[in-house]
């Protein structure tokens, strides 16, 4: 396959640049990938289209404020992206500047702290922070919240909330898993009292999911890696609906599902509780082990994502809902509305 084969028109009026006033207010397209079939809906009607049994998987992870200004030596600006906080003074991250800074080089964030690029690997950098405090420490307070390049205005304090699920509790990520921003707590308290059962997974969004394919086949791309954490509670659950066939596996994100097929490819179908590293690639041919039903946003055009819900629901169906979408005016990315989707059989 190539990369044309997952392009599409959008408008750039059709990218939201702000959530909605209310976390469950964006509107929902259902996606029955079974019979080729959509429907219009409303976000708030979610709870319709679930039964009690089913089994919800979450991301609990939460977004660092990993976006860092600061300078060369020579006076030229850089922009740091925090990727991975290695230790207490290292990191992997992401440089933007005029010329890229060689190994060695040092840099001072913000006027304060000074660091020193120890190595390159392809886009990443590994940075040494040069200061009392640790890393975690010093994004919590020189640190800015990194909204998608999409989102073309600077963070405000809104964003401080709204760009952070309201079950987040495992610190790490760089991008949120947005298609959890949509709950909120009534929603949460309503899901749980029809009897879904709400479990959790951990992978920490990288930066890399915002980088563009930039090959023509899409065999050629190497995806980037990302750490995820399963326990052992979320496996008993899904065990159980699955010996059973009291409810069906819908995984709350692209991250979830990555994490859940991720951890089956690595243990024969199976899920293993505790950590792993992933760089999963999921096109159309991909064989799903755990994942029945998806909720996700609208993608950006050529993405491995819009390549995943591509595997997922069927290529015809994605991008016949997707021109569906774009006629209908629905709001795109991460502030975007939401879709549910069936996978397809």
């Amino acid at each position: 396959m190539k990369i044309q084969d997952f392009d599409f028109y959008l408008p750039a009026e059709l990218i939201a640049q702000f959530p909605a006033k209310q976390r469950t207010g964006s509107r929902l397209l259902y996606l029955d990938s079974v019979n080729s079939q959509w429907q219009d809906a409303l976000f708030s009607d979610l709870p319709d289209y679930l039964q009690a049994g089913d089994v919800m998987v979450f991301n609990d992870t939460q977004v660092i404020k990993a976006r860092l200004l600061g300078k060369k030596s020579s006076g030229g600006k850089v922009e740091i992206m925090v990727e991975r906080v290695l230790d207490d003074h290292h990191a992997l991250a992401t440089i933007r500047a005029s010329h890229a800074p060689k190994p060695g080089s040092r840099l001072l964030v913000t006027d304060v702290i000074p660091v020193t690029v120890v190595a390159r690997e392809q886009e990443l950098y590994t940075l040494h922070f040069e200061h009392t405090m640790t890393v975690t420490e010093l994004l919590e307070c020189y640190g800015q919240l990194p909204l998608p390049p999409y989102i073309t205005r600077p963070a405000t304090a809104v964003d401080e909330v709204r760009y952070q699920t309201i079950y987040a509790r495992n610190s790490g990520a760089v991008a949120a898993p947005t298609a959890g921003l949509h709950f909120d707590v009534s929603m949460m308290d309503q899901l749980h009292a029809m009897g879904v059962n709400i479990v959790y997974v951990t992978l920490h969004v990288g930066a890399g999911t915002f980088q563009p394919v930039r090959v023509e086949n899409i065999t050629d791309h190497i995806m980037h890696s990302e750490i995820f954490h399963i326990p052992q509670a979320t496996i008993d659950a899904i065990d159980h609906a699955k010996t059973t066939g009291g409810g069906r596996i819908l995984a709350v994100g692209t991250t979830t599902l990555r994490a859940l097929e991720a951890c089956a490819s690595l243990h024969q179908g199976r899920l293993v509780a505790g950590y792993g590293d992933t760089q999963v690639f999921i096109t159309p041919g991909y064989r799903f082990q755990i994942v029945e039903r998806l909720l996700t946003n609208f993608h950006l055009p050529c993405s491995t994502l819009l390549m995943l819900v591509s595997a997922f629901a069927g290529m015809e169906n994605i991008q016949r809902a997707y021109q569906h979408a774009v006629t209908a005016r629905y709001r795109f990315f991460s502030y975007g509305d939401a879709m549910l989707i069936e996978k397809k059989l």
